[in-house]
């Protein structure tokens, strides 16, 4: 039987960039097979999976090289859940992709339920969207991927956001459903120990390098990539670090809340040491994105107190959700969950000198976050990765006192894990006071001076 999946020489570069983002790969994937996909942040991953689904464009969005023949249908879960939720309700929102294949009416409902069961969300049809929490997003639009029939599936970093028990609930799910379905797996992970148990085979995509590795490498030629075969064992581990010291004793509170209601969930009660990192924790749902834009100013608090030091506050009276946002932008650096929302210019380097700050400052945090090779590339054009880091960059061009990070190691490597790791760690050695959500727990571990557990 001719293989699912077989490419050779693929490549893809996007019509804004000099460089292609993916060359030289060879690849086969035979139907049932089970594959683990690692490699370095901005290797290519996320764009190899985008040319699987077909969703890299035509020739005005870039240029395909090489050949790429997929023999059955394919479906994908993006990186962010929300990014894939079409309908208001859950029934409607699994149906979208059967409507679009043509499937028959009377067979359309029977999979949307058939689909639903299989990943485990036992909730009405007419269930609101808006009312899932991250992990139910993901099993929602498995669901959608499902009840297509696809004989491909590809999950992209298909955990990053989720809390411990949605990691496993999601894992759990997809094992279910390539075991009942025979569907051919593909999943891209930073975190891979997830995973490990239910694959057949482990790839590392590799940048710049050539040479072939059974049926997956490289075509050859200078600047190519290649698919390295490797082992369960071989599979890339996040570097122990250093644990966090904890809050000194006498510490002062830059913030302090005080049964702060918010527009969800319950009254808090909670301080941000002054110059310490404190890590947000909690399940999917609970209300941390929401607390800390409103800690930050950016969502009005709908009852309590909050109060800020004067050093954070610097002369001004109002609340900070009434002030301009060049108050807000020199005191307080916020990095939203998607990165793709902070975005307005057509270039890193534009991006990256939105709000004036020092060129030298600018020069320093893209060396540090290895984003220096991408100036003249467009922010969207980025791999998950590679966009995280340049929505934290941003955040910290104006060095201000307070910066939120809301899951800042989403699509890191080891490296630049550890990279971002160093730079939270050098903010908090010049004073700055650091908050992060985050289900990290090696971020955690190494940042968490002061932890706040909402549930």
């Amino acid at each position: 039987m001719a293989p699912l999946v077989e490419a050779r020489g693929l490549g893809w570069r996007h019509a804004s960039r000099i460089h292609p983002a993916l060359s030289g790969i060879d690849l086969t994937v035979r139907r049932g097979e089970r594959i683990l996909l690692t490699g370095d942040s901005g290797a290519g991953k996320s764009t190899l999976l985008a040319a699987l689904a077909g969703l890299l464009g035509d020739e005005e969005d870039g240029d395909q090289a090489g050949t790429l023949t997929v023999r059955g249908t394919v479906g994908m879960v993006l990186q962010d859940p929300d990014s894939q939720v079409i309908s208001s309700r859950i029934g409607d929102d699994v149906a979208f992709g059967c409507e679009n294949l043509r499937v028959p009416r009377d067979e359309i409902w029977p999979r949307v339920r058939r689909a639903l069961d299989l990943v485990g969300l036992d909730l009405p049809l007419d269930h609101p969207t808006r009312y899932l929490s991250g992990g139910q997003k993901q099993r929602l639009a498995l669901a959608g991927v499902i009840a297509m029939g696809a004989e491909l599936i590809l999950l992209d970093e298909p955990t990053a956001n989720l809390d411990p028990a949605g990691q496993t609930e999601i894992v759990e799910a997809v094992e279910a459903v390539v075991a009942e379905t025979g569907a051919a797996l593909i999943v891209v992970e930073h975190r891979p120990h997830l995973w490990r148990a239910m694959m057949d085979r482990f790839l590392r995509l590799e940048s710049g390098t050539t040479g072939t590795a059974g049926t997956a490498g490289g075509s050859g030629g200078g600047g190519s990539a290649r698919l390295v075969e490797t082992t369960a064992d071989d599979l890339p581990s996040l570097p122990v670090l250093p644990a966090a010291p904890g809050v000194p004793a006498g510490t002062r509170s830059l913030v302090e809340a005080r049964e702060l209601q918010t527009i969800w969930g319950p009254p808090r009660t909670l301080d941000l040491p002054a110059g310490c990192s404190t890590v947000l924790t909690g399940p999917n749902g609970a209300g941390k994105s929401t607390l800390a834009l409103t800690l930050a100013g950016l969502l009005p608090p709908e009852g309590g107190r909050l109060h800020y030091a004067e050093d954070l506050r610097q002369g001004l009276r109002k609340a900070p959700h009434a002030w301009t946002s060049r108050q807000l932008a020199d005191r307080i650096g916020y990095v939203f969950q998607d990165p793709e929302h902070q975005f307005v210019a057509r270039t890193v380097g534009e991006e990256m000198a939105v709000s004036g700050g020092d060129p030298d400052r600018i020069d320093e945090l893209m060396t540090r976050l290895r984003l220096a090779h991408l100036a003249e590339a467009n922010p969207f054009t980025l791999s998950g990765g590679e966009k995280r880091r340049l929505s934290v960059a941003t955040a910290l061009v104006n060095a201000p006192t307070l910066v939120v990070l809301d899951e800042p190691t989403f699509g890191q490597d080891p490296g630049t894990f550890t990279e971002l790791v160093g730079l939270v760690r050098q903010l908090t050695a010049d004073g700055v006071t650091v908050l992060s959500i985050t289900h990290d727990e090696a971020y955690r571990h190494a940042l968490g001076d002061h932890e706040v557990v909402i549930r």
